[in-house]
């Protein structure tokens, strides 16, 4: 595999990040996550960071080099990053179970297949053209597919922030999972939050998309993102790839990444144990740790699974 990938966040003008992203791959596969935490419940930052670790770790497990059933993992490890959400506030007794919003994307054999819960977002671009998005699971979506409200509406509507499915609520999830979508050398895939594409119209996003490299095109996005958002902003992340295959005729090469010679056991990830805790008068220790523990108790419990199966 040849690929292209840029991943980016910004604050915004909230006191917490509470988005997170990250991939990892083998020679055959790739996996792409971002999931961002819902401020309207304690502790989103913890909810997004599980989430990241679970969906991570159950890709170490299952590709080996490549995921045999691409659509029942994705569905399959949302489902378990949700039960884990869960089993960590009913571990630590919190008043209420953290929660976030997810998109999932794996890729392999020249294919995608992508899922999600909540409104964080994928988009699939190819030739300035929008192939497919994900399509939100929020109230003001719902309005817009029955005619009730328009796209216009978008950033104004005031139930705009009305989810009704994200992982560690009180009921399962609801996973919406893709079709197989096969890709061509040039392809771009974004996952990004609502941080970014609340204030950026899907013009636009296919517009930078289409016109820079995914190097540029991210980090320029969420910049303008920021700055329209100003100091009430969202958190504004993005996840990019550009598909390269197996030809790079025609690609920056020290913007490549190639799998070729990666063992076919062998993990590379971006996702690491805990993000680092917010800075300045805000910052909270009790973050780091108890996100720690919360992986070291998902990495346990996984493991513990996965030689169940066997």
């Amino acid at each position: 595999m040849q690929f292209s990938v840029y991943q980016q966040s910004h604050i915004g003008g909230r006191k917490l990040n509470q988005d997170r992203m990250g991939y990892s791959f083998t020679r055959d596969a790739l996996l792409l996550v971002l999931a961002d935490g819902m401020g309207g419940h304690l502790r989103g930052e913890i909810a997004a960071t599980i989430a990241l670790q679970s969906i991570s770790m159950q890709f170490r497990m299952q590709a080996r080099p490549y995921v045999k059933k691409p659509e029942r993992f994705l569905e399959e490890a949302l489902h378990q990053a949700h039960r884990d959400i869960v089993t960590y506030a009913e571990t630590h007794q919190l008043p209420e179970t953290p929660r976030t919003t997810v998109v999932a994307c794996l890729v392999q054999h020249n294919s995608a297949v992508w899922a999600h819960a909540g409104d964080s977002r994928l988009y699939w671009v190819r030739s300035k053209q929008l192939l497919a998005r994900t399509r939100d699971h929020s109230h003001l979506e719902y309005l817009i597919e029955r005619g009730r409200a328009t796209e216009a509406e978008r950033a104004t509507h005031p139930d705009r922030n009305k989810l009704y499915n994200c992982l560690g609520a009180s009921q399962a999830p609801r996973v919406d999972v893709s079709r197989q979508a096969a890709l061509q050398p040039g392809d771009t895939l974004l996952l990004c939050s609502d941080g970014l594409w609340g204030v950026l119209p899907d013009s636009e996003i296919v517009h930078r998309l289409s016109s820079t490299g995914i190097v540029q095109a991210v980090p320029e996005l969420v910049a303008m993102s920021a700055a329209i958002g100003g100091a009430r902003g969202d958190n504004t992340t993005a996840l990019g790839i550009t598909w390269q295959g197996a030809d790079t005729a025609g690609a920056n090469m020290r913007d490549v990444i190639s799998t070729a010679l990666l063992p076919a056991d062998e993990v590379s990830s971006s996702i690491i144990a805990a993000d680092p805790a917010p800075t300045g008068s805000e910052a909270d220790a009790f973050d780091e740790a108890e996100i720690e523990r919360a992986i070291a108790e998902i990495r346990e419990a996984i493991e513990k699974s996965s030689q169940l199966l066997k």
